[in-house]
């Protein structure tokens, strides 16, 4: 009786013990899903949902988040047919979210936030037309567990060459002169001024920073093979050299090319300050099956999306 009662004491512990330690963690799932999961929406999102469902994250990230064409098509849906934006709270609740953020919303390719546990929406951010306008937008929530603040910000970088605003018959000019690298870097700048830095001591709280920033990074330079001074490395020169941030994918995979896209490029990423990183459960880009990119044929978009989710869980 007594080894029983010693058994059953030891199977107790562990449960409590595993139970604590699955509360303490807190993760982090960013994707860029491609015109609002375009690729599953004709089947409700049931994949999608799923797919999130399995990963069980606490704060997901979602970058353009707009339904804009009809499945499998190029053809553009009537606004009144669009499913997101607007209904990412429902969509959100079939994975266990109930708190919705959307970043600022200017075309068509918005940011939306979501999260377990209540939100407190910090900042919608679009830029200022005197500075700098971050075009596609950026957010930035804090979300509290156990006692810590965890801050979320979300930013989707220009794409183009040229510079934001450049008339058309200007552009190739622009672009021949890097002006749309520099943009990016000026966004970036822009986002960490009216989030990260308006904190007095940064470094040693829980920053989070992912999105699509449309740019290279010198980490990654071991595959690119470009010169010193390639303009593609200006916004990743400002985030790894002029912020409290940690490339989390680079950091922990040196010399090792961990593509965000359909092979050749990293344009996506995810940041966090020298807390969280210390704290680091795993971190990495999900390559599962799923969610490896597939050319639609017909079209010039991919399934489930041309980019893939990254991971981060740390403990609190």
């Amino acid at each position: 009786m007594k080894r029983i009662l010693l058994i059953c004491l030891s199977v107790l512990l562990l449960s409590m013990t595993a139970q604590a330690r699955k509360q303490k963690d807190f993760s982090v799932l960013y994707w860029n899903v491609q015109n609002g999961m375009w690729s599953d929406q004709g089947n409700n999102y049931d994949n999608f949902v799923k797919w999130v469902k399995k990963h069980d994250p606490d704060v997901c990230v979602w970058a353009e988040c707009k339904s804009l064409y009809v499945t499998g098509t190029e053809e553009r849906l009537e606004p009144e047919e669009r499913y997101l934006p607007d209904n990412w709270d429902k969509l959100a609740a079939r994975y266990g979210h109930k708190y919705v953020y959307m970043a600022m919303h200017r075309d068509n390719y918005p940011q939306v936030l979501t999260s377990k546990h209540p939100i407190k929406g910090m900042a919608q951010i679009g830029g200022d037309p005197s500075e700098v306008v971050v075009a596609h937008g950026a957010g930035w929530i804090q979300v509290e567990v156990g006692g810590k603040v965890i801050n979320v910000v979300s930013f989707h970088a220009y794409p183009m060459k040229y510079k934001y605003g450049t008339p058309v018959e200007q552009r190739a000019a622009s672009a021949a002169r890097h002006e749309g690298d520099a943009y990016k870097a000026a966004e970036a700048k822009y986002v960490c001024d009216h989030t990260i830095f308006t904190s007095e001591h940064p470094e040693n709280e829980y920053w989070i920073m992912c999105g699509d920033f449309n740019s290279k990074s010198r980490n990654d330079n071991h595959f690119y093979k470009l010169a010193d001074d390639d303009p593609t490395f200006q916004c990743q020169d400002y985030m790894n050299n002029h912020t409290p941030y940690i490339d989390v994918i680079a950091r922990l995979n040196p010399g090792v090319f961990c593509t965000t896209n359909r092979g050749s490029g990293r344009p996506d990423y995810m940041f966090c300050t020298q807390p969280v990183y210390e704290a680091l459960v795993k971190a990495f880009v999900v390559n599962e099956k799923w969610t490896l990119p597939k050319k639609v044929e017909g079209t010039g978009f991919w399934a489930p999306s041309d980019h893939r989710p990254i991971y981060l869980e740390f403990k609190l």
